[in-house]
């Protein structure tokens, strides 16, 4: 072997063994091995820092970014709807969970797609007073192989797309991976539906969503629109919806006076301001489904205005705003920033939020855009809680946003533009119309991960350039003596699902891709079925809680441990190897 082929395998280990302690960042990792490689005159200072440039980085910066979106105007709730229901089977709810995030996961990121599926999962399970990690491992094992069915649905495939670019010229294109993707998720889906669920251990986690400092219940209030659909109706006609979305109604205002009791047989007319109870995320779920609007929100542009956010923040005793009301601080002309609600230990009370005196201990729920929330939560002396900050949905933009994503993706399927430029395109006009906030385009972008990307992009460069791959792929060949090239591929598709189940699956598609490439060279034989295995195997990480981002981040709700993964993940692995490899070899052949 050659000083540069020593060199580089002897980091790559270095950096596995780095990347599976765990103890150390991976981003740091990588970014460091690339320094290491090029003061050790592996990688040229020319070509140091190209990877950050790459279109595969530029890609999945855009599809996070694109998938912020989607959370912020909606579009997933139009589907959530018709889901979430505590009087399903498990075995239905599971199936139903999955099969919507696995299609959201083909659009979206998958990451994003868990996280706004997994609350409507862990509410469900709330309902139906079951164990919230019986339905969590699945619906994080079916997004996780959602996304494997187009271009963008996951990092591996862009990676992957983009190597073959480089190497034949070409690269994949949007649906490219649908034949395959689609055959071993509806496999997969159908397995932990019926059989995957039953082997999770009992963790005896329960779903708690009040958990972690839960600050109690808010009052709160919502004005009726001149077109909602609350005109007309009686808060008691409204109370089926309200109890659907864990709300309580509690009376009425109208011109500035709450009106008596409950005022339950009112007619509600327009400009009316209902009180509501319940927490944050169910009072903005019950404002956006009885078409009402947080009080306030006309005066921040409406819901088709900035992108607004919700925060819970806790008034100390030496707070600007103890002792006084928001009218006296006049919060809302001041800082653009409006008290939507007040929590004091459960207590109810028949003053107008805005008019309600603050007292130390409360928590109140401040509306408004992030920055200006922030600002104002500062000059009020009130102390934000962390992980008590919720995106208030622009309901009216969900269908606009989705239009755009669609455009964007007919235009590079149909080869007007490039899948970056497209994608940017979107962005540029989700931020426009603030679907997006030019701090939320930052903030979306997963910014580790781009490190991760940018550093190993000239690292693999450097292996395959110095014939390292090479070798490695005729030491794969030699191993697998007479096997026929089918077994050869398998055998492949197994040594990079393992290696994913514990390396980062973008590391692995990078280190894989290469390999699957020469492969395929040293038997003479198409390489395009061995590329799309390792698409497949790199996004398959079903034995630990490290493979893949989805399963660390259902770890703490879902009350797992590490060995709770490979119960399930384990048969779910063994049926993509028998599913994939003919699938690849019918879609795809030798």
């Amino acid at each position: 072997m050659t000083y540069e082929q020593i060199f580089l395998f002897s980091l790559l280990g270095l950096v596995f063994v780095f990347l599976v302690w765990g103890r150390v960042r991976y981003d740091l990792v990588a970014f460091a091995a690339l320094v290491i490689a090029v003061a050790g005159g592996v990688v040229p200072t020319e070509q140091a820092f190209a990877g950050f440039g790459h279109e595969a980085v530029i890609i999945i910066a855009l599809v996070l970014i694109v998938s912020r979106a989607m959370v912020n105007a909606g579009a997933v709730e139009l589907v959530a709807r018709f889901v979430l229901s505590a009087g399903r089977s498990l075995s239905t709810h599971i199936g139903i969970m999955s099969v919507v995030g696995a299609a959201l996961s083909a659009v979206i990121n998958n990451v994003a797609a868990l996280v706004m599926l997994m609350t409507l999962d862990m509410e469900a399970a709330e309902k139906a007073k079951r164990p919230v990690a019986q339905s969590l491992m699945p619906l994080s094992f079916a997004t996780i192989l959602g996304g494997m069915i187009t271009l963008i649905g996951t990092p591996p495939n862009i990676v992957v797309a983009q190597f073959r670019e480089r190497a034949l010229g070409a690269p994949y294109s949007m649906f490219d991976f649908s034949p395959v993707g689609l055959a071993c998720a509806v496999v997969g889906i159908a397995f932990v539906t019926t059989v995957g669920w039953r082997l999770i251990p009992d963790t005896g986690q329960h779903a708690a969503l009040g958990e972690g400092g839960d600050t109690g219940l808010f009052v709160a209030e919502a004005s009726v629109k001149e077109d909602s659909k609350a005109i007309g109706q009686s808060p008691s006609a409204l109370y089926p919806l309200a109890d659907k979305c864990d709300v309580s109604i509690l009376g009425l205002v109208r011109r500035g006076k709450r009106l008596p009791g409950f005022a339950a047989s009112e007619e509600i007319r327009k400009n009316d301001h209902l009180v509501l109870e319940g927490d944050p995320k169910s009072i903005e779920s019950f404002i956006g489904a009885a078409e009402l609007s947080p009080a306030g929100a006309d005066k921040h542009g409406g819901l088709t205005g900035k992108s607004l956010t919700l925060v819970e923040a806790i008034v100390p005793d030496n707070a600007r705003m103890a002792g006084r009301t928001a009218l006296d601080l006049r919060l809302l002309y001041r800082r653009g920033v409006t008290l939507l609600g007040v929590s004091r230990q459960g207590k109810r009370f028949r003053e107008r939020v805005r008019n309600l005196a603050i007292k130390p201990g409360d928590v109140v729920l401040l509306l408004g855009p992030e920055s200006r929330v922030a600002d104002a939560a500062e000059w009020l002396g009130v102390l934000p809680l962390a992980e008590k900050s919720h995106t208030v949905i622009q309901r009216s933009k969900a269908l606009f946003t989705v239009a755009v994503f669609a455009v964007a993706v007919a235009a590079a399927v149909m080869g007007f533009v490039p899948l970056a430029v497209a994608l940017a395109g979107a962005v540029a006009v989700y931020a426009l119309f603030s679907v997006v906030g030019a701090r939320e385009v930052y903030e979306a972008v997963e910014w580790p991960v781009i490190v991760l990307l940018g550093s190993l992009i000239p690292l693999g460069l450097a292996l395959e350039e110095s014939g390292g791959t090479r070798l490695i792929a005729e030491a794969i060949v030699a191993q697998a003596g007479a096997l026929p090239a089918w077994a050869i591929l398998a055998i492949l598709m197994i040594v990079t699902m393992t290696l994913s189940d514990f390396l980062n699956n973008v590391a692995t598609a990078l280190i894989a891709a290469p390999v699957g490439l020469s492969v395929a060279r040293a038997l003479d034989v198409s390489p395009d079925p061995f590329l799309m295995g390792v698409a497949v195997a790199s996004s398959c990480a079903f034995l630990t809680p490290i493979g893949h981002k989805n399963n660390t981040i259902i770890m703490g709700p879902g009350g797992y441990r590490f060995g709770d993964y490979w119960r399930m993940g384990l048969p779910l692995e063994m049926i993509i190897i028998a599913v994939g490899v003919p699938a690849i070899l019918f879609f795809w052949p030798l």
